[in-house]
């Protein structure tokens, strides 16, 4: 059975004591995290100088993980053109998941027609992850720093869980610890065989 809100927050509760702190996660250390810890006070850090965009991996799909023989790693749903997989490590949201083309494109490189499918995908993705009865709200995102290969972000947050609403809800998936791996296994499979009554091939059960 899947979560409630009230069993994520004894589960976090019992693994953190009473005062319910989390230990701070490494999205802290990076250098685009925009606060510092000053004794008890959270300051902006200093706003860095400008500087040269830094390159992102897979250029023109050299040296690109996506296109490598692992990248498919964690699909649970593809057809011709797109797939939907899941992150390596559970995070602490129910559900994180990445729709990503299965050729070397660069999002600003869809064609009208790809495009149209993105806008298709993402709507549909997005309506089945909340359809599930213990999400709340399916956020969607693309970043595109880090790589070039055209993937969107999908993250979805538990219902009733009020400091997961919004963009910090990504942080969120940082901090809380990740739930019972068989209940987020049920969800993956729900996801990927609502998503193959459309088209393409749930590839976990």
């Amino acid at each position: 059975m899947p979560e409630s809100a009230e069993e994520v927050y004894a589960r976090v509760l019992a693994e953190t004591g009473p005062d319910g702190r989390l230990p701070t996660p490494p999205v802290s250390e990076w250098d685009t995290f925009p606060w510092a810890a000053q004794g008890d006070a959270i300051m902006t850090r200093p706003l860095a100088p400008p500087a040269a965009e830094q390159p992102r991996r897979g250029i023109d799909g050299v040296d690109c993980l996506a296109c490598s023989p692992d990248g498919a790693a964690g699909t649970i749903w593809r057809d011709e053109a797109w797939r939907v997989k899941h992150l390596p490590e559970r995070g602490g949201l129910p559900i994180t998941l990445i729709l990503e083309t299965v050729e070397h494109f660069d999002y600003t490189d869809l064609d009208d027609r790809q495009a149209a499918e993105l806008g298709q995908l993402t709507v549909r993705l997005a309506r089945i992850v909340e359809s599930l009865p213990h999400i709340g709200r399916c956020h969607v995102s693309r970043w595109g720093d880090g790589a070039e290969h055209c993937h969107v972000w999908f993250f979805g947050r538990t219902a009733g869980l009020g400091s997961t609403r919004g963009s910090f809800a990504i942080a969120w998936d940082e901090f809380l610890p990740a739930g019972p791996e068989d209940v987020w296994r049920a969800d993956l499979a729900a996801i990927a065989h609502k998503l193959a009554t459309h088209g393409g091939e749930a590839l976990v059960h």
